[in-house]
């Protein structure tokens, strides 16, 4: 027989009471540490916005001082290399010794304005391109003057001393230009230069010139009117080729004119040699020969016993020419003029037959005869 199970517990009233404020009492508590956790975090994120405002701060302060530094940094390196150069260059860079290594020239006073104005010139271009000092300027340049210049600029100084001026090197350099470039040899030069043409100059010639008296020039120019210039100066006939190219760069200009000066002198030339080659020489059959020159009586070359061959212009006339039929003889007495008298015994006009004194031997001319030759009897 089977047991018996016992039977179900019956509900019990207290009990369910009590759960019911155990419940209430956990979801209290619950509620709670949700409070209390919503206003940690609330807290921490608060704080974690500060830590990033703080650390923002902290970077832009620290670039703004690492770049001060670098501009520090830069501005002692800088003036640190300045001081160094400027304390090392009128030293090792500007001593006598060193000045005397480019070879410059001196100068004695006793060449011509142009010359003084070119070696003074010279001496600023070293001066300038290693840039140096002006108190080295004047002593370097006293170095350099001998002779008649040095004695100059010794009684100069001593008359600025006594007037108490100081003597620097621009004050050197406007004595200088008043004693050896003085303003009228400059304005001289500048007249020379407006005035300058070709003339019987080569373009080389007149192109070195034209450069020399160019910088004499007090108003500014350009690169085209210097072209215009050295056009208007060239002879007739180059500047009318020349203009008409328009050439607006001076060495392209120069180069230009300098071809065709060389084509015109070698068309010459040849014109020349042709002219000398038709000259003496004669064309024959195709062939070049020279005219046989003249043959006097009495020597032994005869044509025909008495006859000889005379080119015309070589006769016995003194090289008389007739304009008319280019006879050995004056126009006036030319046989093809109407009433000349003409001998038919001997040829000779200017006379009759009952007039001539001659043995009766006629002049005859070879039917083969040149154009420019006639055959003449000689007793």
């Amino acid at each position: 027989m089977a047991p018996r199970l016992p039977p179900p517990p019956q509900p019990n009233e207290p009990d369910t009471s009590n759960n019911a404020r155990l419940m209430e009492t956990v979801i209290d508590r619950l509620q709670q540490q949700n409070t209390t956790l919503m206003e940690q975090n609330a807290t921490l994120m608060q704080q974690n916005q500060a830590a990033m405002q703080s650390l923002e701060a902290s970077r832009a302060n620290s670039e703004t001082t690492q770049r001060q530094l670098m501009e520090i940094l830069a501005a002692t390196r800088g003036a640190s290399g300045a001081s160094s150069s400027n304390a090392a260059q009128p030293n090792a860079e500007w001593s006598l010794e060193s000045f005397l290594q480019h070879h410059p020239a001196k100068f004695n006073g006793k060449g011509l304005p142009d010359e003084a104005d070119q070696w003074l010139r010279d001496v600023e271009k070293i001066f300038n391109a290693k840039r140096c000092p002006d108190e080295n300027r004047l002593a370097y340049t006293e170095y350099l003057l001998t002779g008649e210049a040095s004695h100059w600029w010794a009684s100069a100084r001593a008359i600025l001393a006594d007037a108490r001026q100081q003597v620097t090197w621009e004050v050197f350099r406007n004595k200088f230009y008043e004693e050896y470039f003085p303003d009228s040899v400059r304005f001289a030069k500048e007249v020379e230069f407006l005035q300058l043409v070709q003339g019987s100059m080569t373009v080389s010639e007149y192109t070195n010139k034209f450069k020399h008296l160019v910088r004499f020039y007090t108003m500014t120019t350009s690169e085209e009117w210097q072209c215009r210039k050295f056009e208007n100066g060239l002879r007739s006939d180059l500047k009318v080729m020349i203009s008409s190219l328009c050439i607006r760069t001076f060495p392209a200009m120069v180069e230009r004119a300098k071809v065709l000066e060389k084509n015109m002198a070698e068309a010459e030339r040849h014109k020349r040699q042709q002219q000398v080659s038709r000259g003496p020489i004669a064309s024959r059959g195709g062939m070049v020969q020279r005219r046989t020159p003249y043959t006097r009586p009495g020597q032994s070359s005869h044509v025909s016993g008495s006859q000889a061959v005379i080119p015309v212009g070589q006769s016995g006339q003194g090289g008389v020419v007739c304009f008319r039929c280019g006879g050995p003889h004056y126009r006036s007495s030319c046989p093809q003029l109407v009433g000349v008298k003409q001998c038919n015994r001997c040829g000779r006009n200017g006379h009759s037959d009952h007039e001539c004194n001659m043995s009766g031997r006629a002049v005859m001319r070879p039917p083969n005869a040149g154009r420019n030759q006639i055959m003449l009897c000689f007793v």
